[in-house]
């Protein structure tokens, strides 16, 4: 039984995709002692962490110092990092500060890494451009094959396609669990303007915008608020087609096949959104309502 710990955060402002797929990439150390390690940040869900069983050590900061001695103190043979704040030196001072740990770094933007294992699990990901970036005995995971897929979407996309009974066409619609651009009100201004839809919001309370979503939605019967699902892989099931980042949910998307918009809204979304639009999805770069709607109109012809 090796001792991993998992060092990743949550909060309004970084989202929530970061934890979401280490809860999905922890169940792989079966049998092993998986602790995460995270600040305690605002709009953060840590929460899910100790809800799917995993003990959890609170950092007061993102200093090497603290983490070292947090691994030190746990007797920590391998570190799974997925956080964005820590680079390639900071990771090698971490390893000479523990000079047997190993190091699993997650990463999606071809970033200069020193680990023992590159985890790049986006659909997009090429081993290839990750030559010079990482040590040469560096093993690296890329692409498709090592995509977290979380278990409820393997369990919906085994069952029958969804046959709806209502003549409407149904609209999945996620801007990420925290929403930073509040993108989601401006999103159904522009749906709106279509008859025959029903909408289907997924977000989660690190959304700082959910008191206003909730203001907005008000009396709009066509549109239905979902506050940390657990059922996240239905809805999508049973939509025609969504409306997301070119996030991790990307990933999610693409594996039930389903047909979809991406509207970028971070610089780690780029890959993605170039991806998909090599795949002939429909992608933005932003926001954009006229775009939108042209986008949402060549959607809204599938069958429902």
């Amino acid at each position: 039984m090796k001792n991993i710990l998992i060092r990743a955060d949550s909060s309004s402002i970084i989202g929530t995709g970061h934890v979401m797929r280490d809860l999905v990439l922890a169940k792989e150390f079966n049998g092993d002692n998986v602790t995460f390690a995270s600040q305690d940040l605002e709009g953060n869900i840590n929460h899910k962490i100790i809800e799917s069983g995993y003990k959890l050590d609170f950092l007061k900061s993102n200093e090497i110092e603290e983490l070292s001695n947090l691994i030190k103190k746990e007797s920590i043979e391998l570190i799974v990092i997925d956080c964005y704040a820590i680079d390639a030196e900071y990771e090698k001072e971490l390893k000479i500060q523990n000079p047997t740990l190993k190091i699993l770094s997650l990463d999606d933007t071809y970033e200069k890494h020193h680990c023992d294992i590159l985890l790049n699990h986006n659909i997009y990901a090429d081993a290839k451009k990750y030559k010079n970036l990482v040590p040469k005995s560096c093993e690296l995971r890329c692409g498709e094959k090592f995509t977290l897929i979380r278990d409820e979407f393997i369990r919906e996309k085994a069952k029958k396609p969804y046959k709806s009974k209502e003549k409407k066409i149904r609209v999945f619609l996620a801007m990420g669990g925290a929403d930073t651009q509040n993108l989601n009100p401006k999103i159904l201004k522009v749906l709106k303007k279509f008859n025959h839809i029903a909408v289907h919001v997924v977000t989660t309370t690190a959304n700082k915008n959910l008191k206003e979503l909730k203001k907005y939605i008000k009396n709009k019967k066509w549109v239905t608020l979902h506050v940390n699902t657990n059922k996240m892989a239905k809805l999508l099931r049973k939509s025609d087609f969504a409306i997301i980042t070119p996030s991790v949910t990307a990933n999610e998307v693409c594996f039930m096949q389903k047909p979809l918009i991406a509207i970028q809204i971070a610089d780690n979304q780029r890959e993605m959104n170039k991806f998909l639009k090599k795949k002939g999805y429909s992608v933005m770069k932003s926001f954009n309502a006229k775009k939108l709607q042209k986008e949402i109109a060549k959607a809204c012809k599938l069958p429902s």
